[in-house]
């Protein structure tokens, strides 16, 4: 059995340019779907947050329409409902780790506000790309990597990498409201080599111990990906 670390936002709400709150935190799919995967497998998930907080889900992505429906959304529901870790998360500062076989960052606009900006998340993502254990980040939690630069630099540049597109973000109505954006901030900050697939369909990139995923709906390949790794 392994376990894996799940590193979920603590943000509630995302500051636009005009200085109001968009309120958010964690995709439900993203978090629920690799959760079920995972632990159905026989996996222990441990949730860290910033300052240990209780994640708040985004109940936009709760929505039917969001969700594949009524019956998709009332299992998200279920599935999170059942997420005893959800609510007893550790602290970031207090991961090691040596403790865990995989990492796993689900999105939502939440990492925008948090973790892009966290030197815990920043330090647990250097350490595991350089460990060589498998690393999985979905939609917009590779807003995280631009915490694991220092004087600039980051070791993901060069890396192969997708998240959420620009495009995808229009299609929201938060591209012209957004402080930054997350593609444009991949390539510029982080100087990875970003592509992207068609929007709102899956789409996965793996470089070396590094998996991303595109969208929301990108959470299941990167989790049957994982659990690969994991076998």
């Amino acid at each position: 059995m392994a376990k894996v670390l799940f590193v979920v936002t603590g943000a509630t709400y995302l500051v636009l340019k005009d200085g109001t709150r968009y309120a958010t935190g964690y995709w439900a799919e993203e978090f629920a779907q690799p959760y079920k995967a995972i632990t159905e497998a026989g996996h222990e998930v441990v949730v860290a947050t910033p300052n240990g907080v209780t994640p708040t889900v985004d109940m936009m992505s709760l929505r039917p329409a969001m969700a594949g429906g009524e019956e998709g959304a009332l299992e998200l529901e279920a599935i999170i409902r059942s997420a005893e870790v959800m609510r007893r998360p550790i602290k970031l500062s207090d991961v090691r780790l040596q403790d865990y076989d995989a990492v796993y960052l689900p999105g939502g606009h939440g990492p925008m506000q948090d973790l892009s900006v966290d030197a815990d998340a920043g330090r647990i993502l250097t350490g595991q790309l350089a460990s060589g254990k498998p690393l999985a980040i979905v939609c917009h939690a590779p807003a995280s990597m631009l915490a694991t630069r220092i004087h600039g630099e980051s070791p993901f540049k060069g890396y192969r990498v997708t998240g959420f597109t620009n495009e995808e973000e229009e299609a929201v109505g938060l591209a012209d409201k957004a402080q930054w954006l997350l593609e444009d901030e991949l390539k510029e900050k982080v100087g990875v080599e970003y592509s992207r697939g068609e929007v709102w369909k899956p789409y996965m990139v793996e470089d070396r111990n590094l998996i991303t995923g595109q969208n929301p709906h990108s959470a299941e390949v990167l989790a049957e990906r994982l659990l690969k790794t994991l076998a």
